[in-house]
């Protein structure tokens, strides 16, 4: 399992610009089965992305990413194997 960490490189105006872009590419990981959450940091510096696959599909599908193709975000992976969970969340161990 993963955290992918982004930190925006750019201002926001620039990142607003692609969002769009940027939510139908997080669609279309999420429909690969890739992604398990996601969403904006507070403040709004960036984002991150709980992603179950292999280091390799992720990379991949990061590389798509139009704020990786516009240098618009730096991304920091994160892999770690989850020891213990909360009730409800079994599923995610699964693959």
């Amino acid at each position: 399992m993963f955290i992918v960490n982004l930190t925006y490189l750019v201002d926001l105006n620039e990142i607003d610009a692609v969002l769009a872009d940027h939510v139908e590419w997080l669609k279309q990981c999420y429909g690969t089965g890739a992604f398990v959450a996601s969403g904006p940091k507070k403040p709004r510096e960036g984002g991150v992305i709980l992603a179950r696959c292999t280091r390799e599909k992720l990379e991949d599908c990061l590389k798509l990413d139009p704020f990786w193709d516009k240098g618009f975000a730096r991304y920091d992976i994160i892999e770690f194997e989850p020891a213990m969970m909360a009730s409800g969340f079994e599923k995610l161990l699964a693959k």
